[in-house]
């Protein structure tokens, strides 16, 4: 997957006509939907691929898994809203190369009927028909975690990214939420969500070691959401991914705040150009999304910004992620 390119147009027609008919973004889920829609369901999915193409020769994959439990239900529609905003600033302003994004949700599989959806990686205006896709269920066991154990697993074992086996360079996923994993990847769950036999339980900090193979791998959490000023849950996640946990105080800023980390990834800006262009853009994040990302951009210098850096051929990271 990972064909076409977005188009602003497409989407602003779509937003446009939902407002004329008073339909919603998420209308399978508002209509009552209590199953993983088809297109994302997990389950016996062999691979979700991200692909090379003559049209997209040096793809980027970037996953967004969010919680949608019931503190956490205003993130998707914040996305939605927002995605013109996201792709904006990875294309145009040359923060990534061919970009690939997956929309997913972690619900919790203890209790839940829809606790993991995956959607494909896109690089048009389907990705925004996999937003609209998503089953908001809003449940959750109200015990401080959720399935993002669940998750991991799936990424590290059924996602298949050209940027990897052929560049060396790991993709990106975005995990966000409020509230921690459990401490394994059960076998059950497992063969009852994706279907795989596993033949015992894998450790949460096993499965990281694994994803990061081929995973850059962030934790976002929004410090007004639910459980997000929780210490013990922003140590344990600390404790799993170091200063790849982002606190964010403004959830609007989510998208703002996902580009950039991309961006300093790629080593296409440092953190003032991508403030910056925050400002150029129009974008109200800038304050949110600096205080966020200052641990991570802190250790990045500067970066000269010229049509080369932005798109060349051999252009792109210094930071080999092999």
């Amino acid at each position: 997957m990972g064909s076409g390119r977005w188009s602003t147009d497409v989407y602003s027609a779509a937003a446009g006509y939902r407002a004329a008919t008073g339909k919603s973004a998420f209308a399978y889920s508002d209509s009552g939907a209590r199953k993983a829609h088809p297109a994302l369901d997990p389950k016996g999915v062999t691979v979700r691929e991200s692909r090379d193409s003559d049209e997209h020769p040096r793809s980027t994959p970037i996953a967004v898994l969010f919680d949608v439990t019931g503190s956490m239900l205003t993130v998707p529609r914040v996305l939605q809203t927002k995605l013109p905003q996201l792709l904006g600033l990875l294309t145009r302003k040359g923060y990534a190369q061919d970009p690939h994004i997956m929309f997913g949700a972690v619900g919790d599989a203890t209790c839940d009927r829809v606790p993991l959806q995956v959607g494909q990686f896109e690089s048009d205006n389907r990705m925004d028909e996999d937003l609209a896709r998503i089953v908001l269920e809003g449940g959750g066991g109200g015990q401080r975690t959720e399935s993002y154990e669940l998750a991991m697993y799936f990424m590290a074992r059924h996602t298949a990214l050209d940027s990897m086996t052929r560049r060396g360079r790991r993709g990106y996923l975005f995990l966000i939420g409020d509230e921690m994993p459990y401490a394994q990847v059960k076998p059950k769950e497992v063969k009852r969500f994706i279907g795989d036999d596993l033949r015992e339980p894998i450790t949460v900090e096993a499965m990281i070691a694994e994803l990061r193979r081929s995973w850059d791998v962030y934790y976002i959490i929004p410090t007004a959401a639910g459980w997000g000023g929780d210490k013990d849950i922003l140590a344990h996640w600390r404790k799993l991914l170091g200063q790849q946990v982002i606190e964010l105080d403004d959830l609007d800023a989510v998208c703002e705040t996902i580009a950039l980390t991309v961006g300093l990834g790629e080593n296409a800006i440092d953190l003032d150009a991508g403030l910056a262009d925050l400002v150029e853009v129009g974008s109200p994040a800038g304050p949110s999304v600096g205080r966020a990302l200052a641990p991570i951009g802190a250790g990045r210098g500067a970066v000269v910004r010229s049509p080369l850096d932005l798109g060349g051929a051999g252009g792109g990271s210094g930071n080999e992620r092999l």
